[in-house]
C-alpha cells in the first residue's frame, strides 16, 4: 500500500505539471495558428499544415510592421490611431490594450523593475513590480509616487497600489523569479546572492 500510494505521488509531482504545461502550449498553438489558419484553410483544402497560420501571421505582422516606418502607410496607421482614440467606448480598450502590448514589448517595458514594498505601520512586506514611475500627470500630489502591481497568489488577479517611492525598495533579481515566487505562495525561491539595487 504505501508502495502505490509513493508511486502515485511521484506521478503526481513530475507528470501533472508536464501534462499542465503541455496542455496550455497546445491551446495557445491552436489559438495563434487559428488567428489566420482558419482564413486560409479553404484555399489548402486538405493540404493545410498545423503552424502554416502561425507563420502567416508572424509574416504579416512583420510586413505591417515594416509599412508602418514608411511615409504614406505610416500615415494611414496613424490616422486610423487618431480615429480610435476619439471614439467614445472603443477608444478605452484600444488604449488599454495598446499600452498594455507596449508596456511587455515596447522600449519602456513594464514589470522590469521588482520592487520590495513596506506595508504601513506593519514590519510586513510584499514583492510587487513597478508598472509606472511618472504619476504627475494623473495627479500633481502624486509626483513622488510610484505604481506597483502586486500580483496575488495562485492567481493571476493583482491590485496596483499608488506608492511613495520612499516605501519601496528596487530588487535586483529577475522579474520571472519574482513572479514565480509570488505565484506559488513562496514555494519557490531565487538563488541567496540576490541582492538589493542601490
Amino acid at each position: 500500500m504505501k508502495w502505490f500510494v509513493k508511486s502515485f505521488i511521484n506521478g503526481v509531482l513530475t507528470i501533472v505539471p508536464m501534462g499542465i504545461v503541455t496542455y496550455v502550449v497546445y491551446k495557445m498553438f491552436l489559438f495563434l495558428d487559428g488567428l489566420l489558419g482558419n482564413l486560409l484553410k479553404p484555399y489548402f483544402d486538405e493540404n493545410y499544415i498545423p503552424g502554416i497560420g502561425i507563420i502567416a501571421t508572424v509574416i504579416l505582422l512583420t510586413v505591417l510592421g515594416w509599412l508602418s516606418t514608411k511615409f504614406f502607410t505610416g500615415t494611414i496607421i496613424r490616422i486610423a490611431d487618431v480615429i480610435l482614440h476619439r471614439i467614445p467606448f472603443v477608444k478605452t480598450i484600444y488604449s488599454v490594450i495598446k499600452d498594455t502590448i507596449h508596456s511587455f514589448l515596447g522600449e519602456k517595458k513594464s514589470f522590469s523593475k521588482v520592487a520590495l514594498v513596506k506595508m504601513p505601520g506593519t514590519t510586513l512586506k510584499c514583492l510587487g513590480f513597478i508598472t509606472t514611475d511618472n504619476l504627475s500627470d494623473l495627479h500633481h500630489d502624486l509626483e513622488d509616487h510610484v505604481a506597483v502591481y502586486i500580483p496575488q497568489t495562485f492567481q493571476v488577479a493583482g491590485v496596483t497600489f499608488l506608492i511613495p517611492k520612499r516605501d519601496i525598495e528596487i530588487l535586483d533579481i529577475k522579474s520571472e523569479e519574482a513572479m514565480k515566487f509570488i505565484l506559488s505562495g513562496g514555494m519557490t525561491t531565487k538563488d541567496e546572492n540576490s541582492k538589493p539595487r542601490k
